[in-house]
């Protein structure tokens, strides 16, 4: 089916959202038993980790590990916000910047001042944007940062967004001291498709969709470490204890051109693999013979497939073997684990 559709339907008990793209699965999201990322915490400041920088805090939910925590004591109160899920056996990573994001605007407490994204060209809507912003936000400590796709045919949304995000904020800010406690949750799947997935798309929201629409076809896909690529080439994604193991491979083309197109391919293609499959940390890919000077335009493509990813990836570079090495947000779990 050609087009975008949001899917959102329940697998397993679970709340869950699917991105399908021309029939084809982009993204998938689903709900589990962690905090979820952008929970906000009234946390107790515990005991400090030597030669780490870093604090363990007491929540409801367990500890949880704030880093930089310089002029902070145990028994302190202070309010925490969840940025990811834990490792196995690691206490879950906060931080003191609190943000308060929906689909058009992102408060920021302590960081005052109205800006609009920089992806919004057109001075006239961003003098617009602004206009609203400075009509609903109050004076104060604040910010306010409209996101990318707000847009002049919105504007009521756009206001009544900013107004529920200030009130949201000018709430959870104000409860500083007291016993640990979940202050908010973290946005569940439906609420995360509607906040991220922002361009035009048919929204699918019958029961047993998942089935109808291919979704649970496409799930099977990522229960096998094995992704075909185009021209017969392939690659393997498979994590380990340590990283995230990638092996691509040509397949039967022996073409002089074949290893570039097939290392094209994966790196086109390996964000969207990594975010439906919930992978981060290290990431090793151990490409297809390739030549010193076609290393440049490997990075641009995958550069360019991450800058559309969404999600923070670091490119540390090539090793002495000549793998190509990421460092990858882990802001989902494992999709086997769910």
């Amino acid at each position: 089916m050609k087009g975008r559709q949001i899917i959102l339907d329940h697998l397993n008990g679970r709340e869950a959202a699917a991105l399908m793209v021309d029939g084809k699965l982009h993204d998938f999201l689903i709900d589990n038993d962690a905090p979820r990322p952008g929970s906000i915490y009234r946390a107790i400041a515990d005991r400090p980790v030597k030669g780490q920088g870093g604090m363990f805090l007491s929540t409801p939910d367990g500890n949880v590990f704030l880093r930089q925590v310089k002029g902070l004591s145990p028994g302190q109160p202070l309010l925490v916000q969840v940025t990811g899920y834990a490792e196995d056996g690691k206490a879950i990573p906060v931080t003191q910047k609190v943000l308060f994001k929906s689909r058009y605007a992102i408060v920021t407490p302590d960081s005052p001042g109205l800006n609009v994204s920089r992806s919004i060209k057109d001075d006239e809507l961003r003098d617009t944007l602004k206009g609203i912003a400075h009509g609903v936000m109050q004076e104060g400590d604040m910010g306010l940062i409209l996101r990318s796709c707000c847009t002049a045919e919105e504007v009521d949304e756009i206001a009544e967004d900013i107004a529920s995000m200030e009130d949201m904020a000018a709430a959870i800010m104000s409860e500083t001291t007291g016993p640990a406690e979940k202050l908010s949750d973290g946005d569940g799947p439906h609420v995360l498709a509607w906040r991220e997935w922002i361009e035009p798309a048919e929204v699918v929201t019958d029961p047993g969709s998942f089935d109808t629409h291919g979704v649970l076809d496409a799930l099977d896909d990522l229960s096998n470490p094995r992704v075909q690529l185009s021209g017969g080439a392939f690659m393997y994604v498979e994590p380990t204890r340590a990283l995230v193991a990638v092996d691509v491979n040509t397949g039967r083309d022996t073409s002089p051109a074949a290893s570039l197109q097939a290392n094209l391919a994966a790196a086109r293609d390996l964000p969207r693999q990594l975010r439906m499959r919930g992978l981060g940390g290290q990431i090793t890919i151990d490409v297809a013979p390739l030549a010193k000077k076609d290393r440049p335009v490997f990075e641009s493509t995958l550069r360019s497939a991450l800058k559309v990813d969404g999600i923070e990836t670091v490119l540390v570079g090539w090793t002495p073997l000549g793998h190509f090495e990421l460092q990858r947000k882990r802001d989902r779990l494992p999709f086997e684990s769910t």
